[in-house]
């Protein structure tokens, strides 16, 4: 079967397992997590459990795309049998380091890296066989948990650009199409605040993996600041998509040992700041690092990875301020010369039709919500990146795509957004007066329908508050149409501009809304 774009293999790379024991765990199951389901949605604020049944990434891949298993007879294909190139492969590295079906001995993430190379050749062997054309076509999905994101990056930043500690006259065909990571510490891992140490010879569980140090010399970064998450140019960000969970709470790892040392803004190991990629789209899901309820094996996380690889139409958010009114009184302390210091909290959460789950969900009550500065959003003007997601028609009779039930052929998504009103503060002190912490200046859900138009792409917006949820009857005053068929549209939010007397405190700005051809 001749590959056909963007059906490419699907190549999993596992996360981090500690001890010699774990890492046995590990090699002794086939498909190292990816074929992990989870019964567990999360828990209630009571502990109750809410039930929900996903099968696991593999099977919903097999059941959604038609993708197969590669393994056959017990093991990979022998020499020379071919594979489809919607095929599902698992990149077991943990295997030379175990004891019972390897050499027993750690080895460094470069290491790995290598390994990397030799399995993407291999896959590219049974895929392609000796037919130059579709040699030249091959590539390979990576989607890669925790520290199998950093396994990925070694492998493009250091093994694809340098040999033997020298930089290559010319870089490798790194034979990858996109990246998909869930949970990767691509700026490593926080415990009270403080970057886990590198502990050298000590350090017999190999924890310095997610020192910044380390990472800057595996990943081949250079000395520099404290900030490890640049591609470096050695891969396109936009085709590098990196999922972050929220959930801090449900992570039940060492004992709850890491979530306490992490908290909140983390899905119990990884905060969520370290959790993606410099310039590349992202997303945030209530879920946790690992475990039933973990971000893998997890419908949101699912749902995330499918329109990444195979969407058709890519969606960015910004919020962009305009006007933010302060409390009379705040006011009047700001026109006296008084420090003035906020931090908003913006809920967003995004979600499509028929998908049944957020693909972005960032709340004040998940304790994952924007939190942007009075002074960066007012007076620097910097507005706020809430997310990227991707629309898909798919498989008519697939879950989570349009649905046979659908007679609408728009790809619709809704955004819902909140702007909630801070605590203020005066010159440095906390100020109450006027004011109910909590309150919110904005609150909506707003419905897009987009369709592919001759010259791009055109797209509907409605406001649940006129139009009711789920309708899409307004076209934006302003439109932009940009190179390769982008259309970009914003839509006024707050209250209106010029008001007499606007609302104090109140918010007044404007939502971007970006659509984009994908796998085009």
């Amino acid at each position: 079967m001749p590959i056909t774009p963007p059906y490419y293999p699907i190549v999993y790379v596992r996360g981090y397992a500690a001890t010699m024991a774990e890492i046995e765990e590990t090699v002794a199951t086939p498909y190292m997590g990816f074929n992990l389901g989870s019964t567990k949605l999360r828990q209630s604020y009571a502990g109750e459990v809410v039930r929900f049944i996903f099968e696991s990434p593999l099977i919903r891949l097999m059941k959604d795309e038609g993708y197969v298993d590669a393994y056959r007879g017990g093991d990979l294909p022998p020499e020379g049998e071919r594979v489809p190139a919607k095929s599902v492969w698992i990149f077991r590295y943990y295997e030379r380091v175990s004891e019972e079906l390897g050499e027993g001995e750690r080895v460094e993430i470069e290491d790995f890296a290598a390994d990397l190379r030799r399995f993407l050749l291999r896959v590219q062997d049974h895929v392609c066989g000796a037919d130059e054309a579709e040699r030249a076509k091959f590539r390979v999905h990576l989607v890669a948990h925790s520290m199998g994101g950093l396994v990925c990056r070694c492998y493009l930043q250091n093994f694809c650009r340098y040999e033997g500690g020298k930089k290559r006259s010319a870089p490798l065909d790194p034979l990858v199409d996109k990246v998909f990571t869930y949970a990767t510490p691509h700026n490593g891992i926080e415990m009270q605040g403080f970057n886990v140490p590198d502990l050298g010879a000590l350090d017999r569980l190999q924890v310095r993996n997610f020192n910044r140090g380390r990472m800057r010399e595996y990943l081949r970064l250079g000395p520099g600041s404290d900030d490890v998450s640049s591609l470096d140019g050695a891969f396109p960000p936009e085709r590098f998509f990196c999922l972050a969970g929220t959930n801090h709470r449900d992570y039940q790892a060492f004992h709850g040992l890491s979530r306490r040392g992490t908290g909140p803004t983390s899905d119990g190991l990884v905060m969520m700041k370290n959790a993606v990629v410099r310039d590349a789209p992202r997303a945030h899901v209530h879920r946790s690092h690992s475990g039933h309820y973990g971000i893998v094996n997890s419908e949101e996380g699912y749902q995330n990875l499918r329109r990444f690889l195979f969407g058709e139409v890519r969606i960015d958010a910004l919020l962009r301020a305009e006007e933010i009114t302060l409390p009379a009184a705040v006011q009047r302390k700001k026109d006296g010369g008084a420090k003035i210091h906020a931090q908003y909290n913006i809920d967003v959460a995004a979600r499509v039709r028929n998908a049944g789950c957020f693909l972005s969900e960032r709340r004040v009550s998940q304790e994952s919500a924007v939190r942007r500065r009075y002074e960066d959003l007012v007076e620097a003007g910097k507005p706020a990146y809430l997310f990227t997601g991707y629309l898909y028609s798919g498989n008519p009779e697939g879950p989570g795509t349009r649905g046979a039930d659908v007679r609408d052929t728009a790809l619709a998504f809704a955004i819902e957004i909140a702007i909630e009103v801070p605590v203020f503060e005066v010159d440095g002190r906390f100020w109450f007066d006027e004011h109910y912490e909590g309150a919110r200046l904005y609150a909506e859900t707003i419905t897009f329908h987009v369709r592919r138009t001759a010259a791009g792409f055109s797209i509907r917006y409605g406001l649940s508050s006129e139009a009711g949820p789920g309708n899409a009857g307004r076209v934006p005053a302003v439109a932009r149409a940009g190179a390769g068929g982008r259309l970009e549209i914003e839509i006024p939010v707050g209250f209106r501009p010029g008001a007499a007397r606007p609302p104090r405190p109140g918010f007044r700005g404007t939502l971007v809304v970006a659509a984009s051809p994908w796998n085009a």
